[in-house]
């Protein structure tokens, strides 16, 4: 049987970028290792994630990324997760405010359906700092709301991380935000089958979103 190459770009901050994993391989690496693993799919990923990139910063430059990788023979799927440096405080405002926030979202998933791109988003995580991380959880609220609105999938990872978990001991024995090995490796665990599973589903039967 014949596969449809499917072609996976994944947008958004040093998260994505999967700063502080010394292996390099973040949860992007780890969770397209377990798909292909899983699924019978012919499968390219883009890890596509800058570091210090705010929402704003996507949205800028997304879409001339995309079009370079996603050709129109093939299943074409994107990612987007960022958030942490929207909440950012720089000379004592946030670098994006949260109505900002949401219209970059929300513009990257009316685009992206415009192009029939099937997209998913990967809320921010919580870092070692408890007075951004209200604004991020505030944040994550919001995302998850206009997700619902758009019939996006959205995979919290704000709460599941938080407390005591070792993304946090790890962000907090580095720099503060970025966790090592072991932090990727369980938000990895955390999101790969919902993206193993929206992988799975054919993006014709869902008009280019789930």
């Amino acid at each position: 049987m014949t596969v449809r190459p499917i072609r996976l770009c994944v947008f958004g901050d040093s998260f994505v970028a999967g700063v502080g994993d010394s292996t390099y391989r973040g949860w992007v690496g780890r969770v397209a290792e377990y798909v292909v693993g899983e699924l019978p799919i012919d499968l390219t990923v883009y890890n596509l994630g800058v570091r210090r990139d705010t929402s704003s910063d996507v949205r800028a430059r997304w879409k001339s990324e995309a079009r370079a990788r996603l050709p129109s023979e093939c299943d074409n799927r994107v990612i987007v997760s960022f958030g942490v440096n929207d909440t950012t405080l720089q000379d004592g405002s946030r670098r994006v405010e949260p109505d900002e926030s949401e219209s970059n979202l929300a513009a990257i998933l009316d685009l992206a359906a415009s192009h029939g791109w099937t997209t998913l988003v990967v809320g921010p995580p919580p870092i070692a700092d408890e007075r951004q991380n209200v604004r991020t959880a505030a944040l994550d609220e919001r995302f998850a709301a206009l997700c619902r609105e758009h019939a996006a999938p959205y995979l919290h990872t704000f709460s599941r991380l938080s407390g005591e978990t070792s993304w946090m001991r790890e962000a907090a024995q580095g720099d503060g935000a970025h966790p090592g090995v072991q932090g990727y490796v369980d938000l990895a665990a955390l999101v790969r089958s919902d993206i193993r599973d929206w992988l799975r589903t054919s993006a014709d039967s869902v008009g280019g979103r789930v």
